[in-house]
């Protein structure tokens, strides 16, 4: 390889693959898309309209995120809490720069994740060459013990506890609080991910960060909650490492796009307003959710689940069923979803399903799974 020759990375997302290649007739449950007819596109417009009057809201601003909006951001922890303040937020350009900021921060090291887990994570700790530990992860949270015998000698790990993506497992207080005592006990790290944690069917979880605001990570988004297309999203950590990764951060992009997050500013200026949203999203979402397992039980009588509690997926599996060579048939059909074992790190689970509920309509829903059960039918 030549000096300035770069490295592809081992292996493209597969969903933002699906997501090229399908057309508009095809109905899609793969990519973790929000339901467009909830985006609240009148209260942004009138935002947007407020921040275009300022001509400095198209300059250059600081590299950890404007001001105001970080103090909006820690004021939601303060509120549950979590006490936080404007400097323990860094703003980036969605969740997922956030990941690879901290990636390159512990960049050469272990970290334990989930099995499965969330593929856009997976890619970037390989691209830093973080060595990864699967740990299983059960319903009610990852395995306690197995997380015990490895976390000691590694010190970080990798979680999304809430709504899990792709399995949806929403963990118990239990398991919450063993992972803080683990955490504690050896002065390590976790990287608690947190992209669904409002879209609670039945109450908010607290964050695990909350208990170990020195030894976390907590990463949150506007995407799943007001629009992806914003591209905003922010980490939650003590003051000493914010101002590290906020350096990282400046090698990138310098800073987030300023007009998002002055639009997301101004918007968020009525507190009421994002809470009646979340609840409406949290109501519709639920209502679609409880639609689609019907339409599931219905169509594919077969397919292995846990009801979800939140968030955006449903996972289970069709035994005996390689689901990997079945969605290239689906495709022809014109309905796509994402294979199970595009989230492990190895390829021995072949016939699990993430299911994406919440972008479809109720009609694509049926039309989407009658087409799956006429494949199967053969």
């Amino acid at each position: 390889m030549e000096q300035n020759e770069i490295k592809p990375t081992e292996k493209r997302s597969f969903i933002r693959q699906i997501l090229e290649s399908i057309d508009d007739e095809t109905i899609s449950f793969a990519g973790g898309l929000p339901d467009e007819s909830l985006f609240p596109i009148e209260d942004l417009a009138k935002a947007s309209e407020q921040v275009f009057k300022n001509k400095k809201h198209f300059q250059y601003t600081i590299s950890n995120g404007i001001t105001p909006l970080r103090e909006k951001i820690a004021k939601f922890y303060s509120d549950e809490g979590f006490e936080t303040k404007p400097s323990n937020i860094l703003i980036t350009t969605g969740s997922q720069q956030a990941l690879f900021i901290i990636a390159k921060y512990f960049q050469n090291k272990e970290i334990v994740i989930e099995k499965p887990s969330y593929l856009g994570a997976v890619n970037i700790f390989k691209m830093n060459n973080l060595s990864m530990r699967p740990v299983a992860l059960d319903y009610d949270g990852i395995n306690i013990k197995e997380f015990n015998n490895i976390y000691p000698s590694i010190k970080l790990a990798y979680l999304i506890p809430d709504f899990q993506n792709p399995k949806g497992s929403l963990y118990s207080q239990e398991k919450r609080d063993e992972i803080v005592k683990t955490v504690l006990e050896h002065k390590g790290y976790i990287i608690e991910d947190a992209p669904y944690s409002e879209l609670y069917f039945e109450q908010k979880a607290k964050s695990i960060s909350a208990k170990i605001p020195n030894y976390s990570f907590h990463l949150g988004s506007f995407s799943k909650t007001l629009s992806p297309s914003l591209r905003i999203g922010w980490v939650r950590a003590n003051e000493e490492i914010i101002a590290q990764l906020t350096q990282i951060k400046e090698t990138i992009d310098l800073h987030s796009s300023g007009i998002s997050q002055y639009i997301l500013d101004e918007y968020l200026k009525d507190e009421n307003r994002y809470k009646k949203h979340l609840e409406l999203l949290r109501y519709e979402y639920k209502n679609k959710m409880e639609y689609f397992i019907k339409s599931l039980q219905e169509e594919l009588p077969n397919f292995v689940f846990e009801k979800p509690k939140g968030g955006m997926f449903v996972y289970g599996k069709l035994e005996g069923i390689d689901t990997k060579a079945l969605v290239y048939k689906a495709l022809k059909k014109k309905v796509v979803y994402v294979p199970g074992v595009e989230f492990y790190l190895d390829d021995n689970v072949s016939d699990e399903i993430r299911f994406n509920y919440t972008h479809s309509t109720k009609e694509e829903i049926s039309i989407g799974l009658q087409r799956l059960k006429s494949i199967l039918k053969g």
